[in-house]
């Protein structure tokens, strides 16, 4: 084998809610192509609320949510998986492999990947998860391999129960177990904005700010400054730090080259930081 084959490719995590994703342009999955082509692997972690909800009122099974977790008894966890390994984890499969990239479909169950214990609001919530262990070295053999690992999260219990476990908090475990400590989080906008006076009494213009701290999202959610659908993403980009990652970059996933964009260090959406 030449050098080159010997290069240890490089990985990143990148978080994405499921809808969005399926929803994203060719050109999208086209950047996952050649970033892989290039040798830097995307380790892709997925949600799936809204296929979700729908899937379950089509089955007429009742759901809530408490304190932001899906409520979750065996029924829900049926729907619950099979939405998420089955129908859109092979979905992104499909669109990334349709641009002509590698991917293997996943969740947190098979092998052992994703190690999970009852949330502490467990008599609330029901079969929640938290992370308590990831089997990174599955993650390493498939990117080794040259496939981006494409993970749906459900995890497993040390007493082979499943649970459900929230998107975000998955890909900020995924990420600290293997080592990554920044994270792509891809929306549908290109990052948190706030109205900027453009002087001379003209009207306000709405910037993309390049890099906040908690204290200053707390403080933007508390003035209004960041309202309506932008509260959940940002808390959601927030409960990605945790273990070794560090920061969370918020992208808008139309954007053309985004990843590779980030991954060059291109001034591009909103840096989050603890502080």
């Amino acid at each position: 084998m030449g050098e080159a084959g010997n290069i240890k490719p490089t990985k990143f995590v990148m978080k994405c809610g499921g809808s969005t994703l399926v929803a994203l342009p060719d050109s999208f999955f086209e950047d996952l192509r050649q970033l892989q082509a290039d040798g830097v692997i995307p380790v892709i972690v997925h949600g799936g609320g809204p296929a979700i909800n729908d899937t379950l009122n089509k089955l007429g099974i009742e759901s809530e949510f408490v304190n932001g977790l899906r409520k979750t008894n065996e029924a829900v966890l049926d729907v619950v998986e099979m939405v998420l390994a089955g129908q859109i984890n092979k979905e992104i499969v499909r669109r990334i492999q349709g641009a002509g990239g590698k991917a293997i479909g996943l969740s947190g169950v098979d092998g052992g990947l994703v190690t999970a214990v009852p949330v502490a609001s467990a008599a609330e919530v029901g079969l929640v998860g938290d992370v308590v262990a990831v089997a990174a070295e599955i993650v390493e053999g498939i990117v080794a391999m040259g496939y981006m690992p494409v993970i749906a999260p459900i995890g497993l219990g040390e007493d082979n129960q499943r649970y459900n476990i929230n998107a975000d908090t998955a890909a900020g475990a995924v990420a600290s177990h293997i080592g990554v400590k920044r994270m792509i989080v891809v929306t549908d906008v290109p990052g948190i904005m706030r109205e900027h006076d453009s002087g001379s009494g003209a009207a306000k213009v709405r910037v993309i700010l390049p890099q906040v701290t908690f204290a200053d999202i707390e403080e933007m959610m508390a003035s209004g400054e960041i309202y309506g659908g932008m509260i959940p993403k940002v808390k959601a980009a927030m409960k990605c730090i945790h273990g070794d990652v560090e920061e969370v970059v918020i992208v808008n996933g139309s954007e053309p080259e985004v990843l590779s964009k980030v991954m060059r260090g291109d001034a591009i959406g909103t840096r989050i930081v603890k502080g």
